[in-house]
Order: C-alpha cells, then structure tokens, then sequence
C-alpha cells in the first residue's frame, strides 16, 4: 500500500450499498470511516428524539439553513484531512458543496454506487437502520427520494469518477471495491 493517503467517498441513493462499502473498507483495510448522518444521529440521540429518516431530514435542514448549505461539508473535509489513516472513507455525500470541499483534499475520489429501485427497497426494509424503515411501503421509500436530502444526489453522481453497479452479489460488490483501491492506492 502506498504511503499516501487515499480518500473515497461514496454517493448513492438510499440503500444502494454506501454503508456496506464503508464497512468493507473498515474491516479489510482497516480504513477510518465518516458518515454524514453519523452528526445528525449524535445530535438526534442528544436531544432524545426518535432516530428515523424525518428527523435526520429536517436536522440536516436546519443545520444547513442556520450555518450555511456547507457546514457538514467542511466538517467531513476536516475530519479527513486530520485523519492519519491512510484510506479514507466518507459515506453519504449529497450535495454539491460536499464535494467542494473533500474534492480539493490531495487523492480524493468521488465513487458512485448504484442500484435499482426495489434491490435497494428490499435492502433498507431489511436492515431496518432507522426506526421507519421496516414499516416503509415501497411507495414511501420512492417518495423519500424526493426530499431535500435526496434529490440532489443524482448531480453529484454525475461528478463521480468511478461508478459501481450493486445490483448483484455481496462478493461482486467487494471486488469492484478492491479494483479500485489498487487502482487509486499508487498515487503520487
């Protein structure tokens, strides 16, 4: 492994294997992880509110009108740049002033992953990480998609320079994890 600090970031749509990712990364190579909901929920948690997707929407939103549309941002982009590891994940990017930042950090690479509608309603049923979550009906989730924290994922995708279709098997998924950090592990 390269001596150089290597940080990814992954954008996605809910459920569409951010997380899972993140954690791969964690457990294989021993990478420092951030989550942008991972502030909201520690606020949520500290003001005894109930964990679900509607309070970790209108925090965020609340955040971003009283400090600024890039307050999260310039807290991950400092989380990681201070971070001696040398890979970095961040999970949960969103919107276009969090990639303002990460992207000026030396090695930053924006990593799309995808999948289709109801592969990732079938996961985030599943999995049940917020307290809705297991009670959503697939047309709920759809309509999720079209809050303030949602649709802008679609544009920052598209600034992504590598892109990773979950639709198939946790092993594919890992695979194209690992291509990718041999690819970008040699930077210089």
């Amino acid at each position: 492994m390269a001596q150089d600090k290597i940080i990814l970031g992954f954008v996605g749509l809910p459920a569409s294997g951010k997380g899972t990712s993140a954690e791969y990364f964690q457990k294989k190579y021993g990478a420092s992880t951030y989550r942008f909901s991972t502030m909201l929920s520690d606020l949520i948690k500290r003001m005894y509110l109930e964990n679900n997707r509607d309070n970790l929407i209108k925090m965020s939103e609340a955040i971003r009108s009283t400090f600024g549309e890039d307050t999260m941002a310039k807290v991950m982009a400092k989380d990681a740049e201070s971070d001696t590891n040398n890979i970095i994940v961040v999970d949960g990017i969103r919107r276009m002033a969090d990639i303002e930042y990460l992207s000026k950090l030396p090695n930053f690479v924006l990593i799309e992953i995808f999948a289709d509608p109801h592969t990732r309603y079938d996961r985030i049923t599943k999995r049940s990480e917020k307290s809705d979550d297991k009670t959503k009906t697939f047309e709920q989730f759809m309509e999720d998609h079209k809050r303030s924290t949602e649709i802008s994922i679609p544009e920052v995708a598209s600034h992504a320079t590598e892109h990773i279709d979950n639709n198939g098997t946790t092993d594919n998924l890992e695979k194209n994890l690992d291509e990718i950090l041999k690819k970008y592990s040699n930077l210089s």
